[in-house]
């Protein structure tokens, strides 16, 4: 057994698990700098350095490393309303809150994240039974799953990633559709949640309020704390309202309201 030592910011972990199990790891632990993934003494390191870029390899001890990297995933209550529960968990459901099954291999959306837990807080806020909802970057589902569970319908999401596309779909999200915003037609949506980088946010921004209906609202999140008011400029240099901030460690939400107050 081998294993490769990968530094990452912690906006980028989620999205490196789900390629290092892709990859055919046998475990993964996570480290404060990054991650340590494990693989069979048959695995190509070449290929696998050219991929992840790993600082350092080491040749470990013969032992069930899948066993030990899952023994580091708790279930996770968030919010009021939901219980994140790794896929190979069994513990019952706490009374009154949604109950949704999650897997470390997942594409970008395991809910350990600040910025989803951020995100899933505000749908419990914000979301209203009936109501359309469109989940854009959904990485693997899990925000549009939250919002059908909350009583949003109909529910949609968009990703550029196939991967994630295809993944979602299988997580209980089945109006999943492989592109971006700019598909979107103007005014089909009551809420948006949006869980993707700074710079996309910004870049986006156009199209997050035009297909919100008058009186919609944006959860936006992805992003640090410092980089908030580059993202409320871009709110209101296209006409929309910053109606509330939250934040959880270095990282934060934005509630956005389209037009101005």
């Amino acid at each position: 057994m081998i294993s490769l030592e990968i530094r990452c910011p912690p906006e980028q972990k989620d999205m490196l698990l789900a390629e290092l199990w892709a990859a055919g790891t046998a475990g993964i632990v996570e480290m404060e700098s990054g991650l340590r993934a494990f693989f069979e003494d048959s695995a190509d390191r070449t290929t696998l350095t050219a991929r992840f870029h790993p600082i350092s390899w080491r040749r470990e001890e013969q032992r069930d490393w899948v066993a030990l990297s899952r023994a580091g995933w708790e279930p996770l209550a968030v919010g009021d309303r939901f219980f994140l529960v790794p896929q190979w968990r069994n513990d019952p459901t706490p009374a009154g809150r949604f109950r949704i099954v999650v897997n470390s291999g997942m594409a970008f959306g395991t809910g350990r994240h600040e910025t989803t837990q951020l995100c899933l807080e505000a749908l419990e806020r914000h979301v209203q039974p009936g109501k359309a909802l469109l989940d854009v970057g959904t990485g693997s589902g899990i925000l549009a799953h939250a919002a059908a569970l909350l009583g949003a319908q109909p529910v949609w999401a968009c990703d550029v990633d196939s991967e994630a596309a295809r993944i979602a779909r299988a997580e209980s999200v089945p109006h999943v559709f492989l592109g971006s915003l700019e598909a979107v037609r103007p005014e089909s949506a009551s809420i948006i949640a949006a869980n993707i980088s700074r710079q996309t946010v910004v870049r986006l921004m156009p199209d997050l309020l035009r297909c919100l209906v008058p009186g919609g609202t944006a959860v936006l999140s992805g992003f640090e704390r410092h980089e908030v008011p580059e993202v409320q400029a871009a709110v209101e240099l296209h006409s929309g309202t910053v109606r509330d901030v939250s934040s959880k460690g270095d990282w934060a939400a934005l509630i956005v309201a389209r037009g101005r107050p």
